[in-house]
């Protein structure tokens, strides 16, 4: 009965009931990508302030999701897993054929003036489906696992003919963390994770040309200092020069003179380590880490399993692209075009995010603590 009165009331479901910790961490994040895209765009055009314009205009249609979301429940909207996902797998089919390219990947569908990535929203249908099939079907032997892995599996092959390497290893990650919360035995998990690691050589026969420099500059980004080499080169200079504390908001150079690419996207996260040095680089890693900590607590908190599987598959998501973010601007890991959550701007992104921590917050606010019920 409380829990329906709550749900009745949107602002008290909002900012009350809801995990208000999480709620502080998104709020912040997006607030420092906002002043990361500003100082990012002023060494790209005259209008500064158009890219956080809009960013800031897609952050409020986010929210709104985020919002009705919450509102709708998880438990609803995992009524319509099945349905989400095939609308999900129709997008990346109408990508394929009728997408735009950009920088050598089909990913982008427009509309009305509006750019749309459906690889972004995919991932919150497989996370909706994920949590739904392996709570119906769970994997107790290799058929089981062979039918979620197809099922899962068309979007990630959907999303490798684009191709989209970085989004495919985050539907993985996605599917792996899924399986592990829904209680799937060790010995296929170890067995999956054995496989991909054998495949790995086979697979550099299919990548692009592009996607073979990026992991070759990934070991030595000499190979080619003036072409795939350059992006990290420069963000390596960029996170390096900001040093302990930074050379000050809007005072970073790499960006403003236009040696980093892609600074307001790829790169965000060398602009702000440049700006706010390593103990910025600290005080980020710790917001991230509060965001995820939060998102973990509510699924452990979840006594529905469909819950957790929702609430692990989101975590795993949001865990490797900020891992992968931050690990490529200082030449850590190879570059993957994948944007750093909140910070990196891009609508599809921002909106995929909104909905996911809606449907995180449902479950916290749904599976209430037993001296909570009433």
């Amino acid at each position: 009965m409380k829990l329906r009165e709550e749900k009745g009331n949107i602002l008290r479901l909002l900012f009350v009931s809801s995990d208000r910790n999480l709620l502080f961490a998104t709020v912040v994040l997006f607030l420092i990508g906002l002043f990361s895209i500003f100082s990012a765009s002023l060494g790209m055009e005259k209008n500064a302030g158009a890219f956080v314009v809009r960013q800031a205009t897609w952050g409020l249609v986010s929210f709104s999701a985020y919002a009705v979301v919450l509102r709708v429940g998880y438990v609803r909207l995992l009524e319509l897993a099945y349905r989400l996902y095939g609308i999900a797998l129709i997008l990346l089919v109408i990508v394929l054929v009728l997408g735009h390219v950009v920088r050598g990947s089909q990913s982008w569908i427009g509309f009305a003036g509006i750019r749309l990535q459906p690889s972004e929203v995919t991932k919150v249908a497989l996370a909706l489906l994920l949590a739904k099939h392996l709570c119906r079907h769970p994997v107790k032997g290799p058929r089981d696992l062979a039918g979620v892995l197809a099922l899962a599996g068309m979007s990630l092959v959907l999303v490798l003919a684009q191709p989209d390497l970085g989004s495919a290893i985050v539907f993985s990650v996605m599917i792996l963390t899924a399986l592990y919360a829904a209680g799937t035995p060790a010995r296929y998990l170890v067995g999956l994770c054995g496989a991909a690691l054998l495949a790995m050589p086979f697979a550099w026969h299919f990548l692009k040309t592009y996607q073979r420099l990026r992991l070759m500059v990934f070991l030595n980004p000499y190979v080619d200092p003036l072409g795939a080499g350059y992006n990290v080169i420069q963000s390596r200079i960029a996170v390096g020069s900001g040093r302990l504390v930074g050379k000050g908001f809007m005072m970073g150079t790499q960006s403003k003179l236009g040696f980093l690419p892609e600074p307001h996207t790829d790169f965000i996260f060398s602009v702000f380590a440049e700006e706010f040095g390593f103990l910025g680089g600290v005080a980020l890693l710790a917001l991230f880490s509060l965001l995820l900590w939060r998102i973990i607590a509510a699924g452990v908190k979840s006594r529905d399993l469909r819950g957790k599987v929702l609430v692990a598959s989101i975590a795993g998501w949001i865990w490797f692209q900020v891992l992968e973010g931050m690990a490529m601007s200082m030449g850590l890991a190879p570059v993957t075009g994948l944007p750093l959550p909140f910070l990196s701007y891009g609508g599809s992104s921002l909106l995929s995010l909104g909905i996911a921590l809606g449907l995180v917050q449902s479950v916290f606010v749904e599976n209430p603590r037993p001296d909570d019920d009433s």
